[in-house]
């Protein structure tokens, strides 16, 4: 029984996607046309870059770069910005999850060596922050992004024509509040710890990448990039091939089923894109808040064509309430571990930057939208 429980609060989104997918299904039974809503081109990519990632993460790659990093540093702040930043770019190509796990666990060692422990609080928020909006700027950046990108067929100009101005923004929003919000304080080395690395599993996930970039690009087809992936590693590292999270990938199944069954009943059909007509911005926004962006991102997109206010929606919709990015809950459960954490201050340093943030965002996106 405690292993139910256990697994139903870490996989909330999970259970009402099944929950919900379970009841669509009496309104819309079963049939053929289930294997329509299935888009499977978002769901190989997505575990092709899941596994990739998590590939490199083992070899040592982002430990080795964050202990790199570390070491340039001479002050709290600028360490802080340095991490912050390297969480910012790395989730455009990581996601936002993966550079959470990365930097959020290994700034809180640094600090904690250092004697800076105070500075976690500031730091680990800002992170938060960084990964959910350096994610926004490609299409492997996040689950949602991947998924708007192929169920539009976007062109890649047009996707980053959308998203840049978002990631322009955020970057200097961070950077600002950096300046406010993290201490000066001189930081004392950490004594010198050798970190795991491997050359060979670095390089062969790196080769693996290009595969998985080319049919993000739509370069090469989803099968075969998915056949090379797991060709390759059946042959040089098959346990890989189960460090995937797999709960995503059958919580966007169940998604795709119950928004595709919903579509199917015209009452629905039709109360949905009412409320979406002419307000695909505020609405997708607002359901992040309560049910997470990529929920959201998955729901919607099957009632409207306006796919530049829906993208904006649930990436600046991923601000806001912790459950608004479910990265944002990962960036939670990891400071709550760290020594000396203090949850509910971390709460409400948390919501009152992502309000602010998602405020300004906000006004941006009023702008572009209106001028696109």
């Amino acid at each position: 029984m405690q292993k139910i429980v256990s697994f139903l609060k870490k996989e909330p989104v999970l259970i009402a996607a099944l929950f919900a997918m379970v009841i669509s299904c009496f309104f819309v039974p079963p049939d053929p046309k289930y294997a329509d809503y299935l888009d499977f081109r978002t769901l190989a990519t997505l575990y092709a870059l899941m596994t990739v990632v998590a590939g490199l993460r083992e070899a040592g790659l982002f430990d080795k770069l964050s202990h790199a990093l570390s070491g340039r540093a001479k002050s709290v702040r600028s360490l802080c910005v340095f991490l912050i930043a390297a969480t910012y770019s790395s989730s455009m190509l990581i996601t936002n999850d993966v550079a959470i796990l990365t930097f959020v666990p290994f700034t809180a060692a640094v600090l904690s060596l250092s004697g800076q422990k105070k500075a976690l609080l500031p730091a680990a928020v800002l992170e938060t922050v960084a990964a959910n909006l350096g994610s926004v700027v490609t299409p492997m950046g996040n689950p949602q992004n991947l998924f708007l990108y192929s169920r539009y067929d976007l062109p890649l100009s047009d996707f980053f024509m959308t998203t840049l101005p978002i990631g322009g923004a955020s970057l200097l929003l961070l950077l600002s509040a950096s300046l406010f919000l993290l201490p000066r304080e001189e930081l004392r080395p950490p004594a010198e710890e050798k970190a795991f690395f491997s050359a060979r599993h670095t390089a062969l996930y790196a080769v693996l990448l290009i595969p998985c970039l080319l049919t993000v690009t739509r370069i090469l087809p989803w099968y075969w990039m998915l056949g090379t992936v797991v060709a390759v590693l059946l042959i040089f590292d098959r346990r890989a091939l189960l460090r995937a999270d797999f709960f995503l990938l059958l919580t966007f199944t169940a998604f795709f089923v119950f928004s595709g069954n919903l579509a199917r009943i015209e009452a629905v059909d039709a109360f949905l894109r009412r409320v979406l007509e002419g307000r695909v911005y505020l609405t997708s926004l607002l359901t992040s808040q309560v049910i997470s962006n990529v929920p959201s991102a998955l729901l919607l997109a099957g009632f409207t064509e306006e796919w530049r206010p829906l993208l904006w929606g649930v990436n600046v919709g991923g601000l806001g309430t912790p459950v608004a990015s479910l990265a944002s809950l990962i960036g939670l459960r990891l400071y709550a571990r760290s020594e000396g954490a203090k949850t509910g201050r971390f709460l409400l340093f948390f919501t009152a930057v992502n309000l602010i943030f998602l405020l300004l965002l906000s006004g941006l996106a009023a702008f572009f939208l209106r001028k696109a």
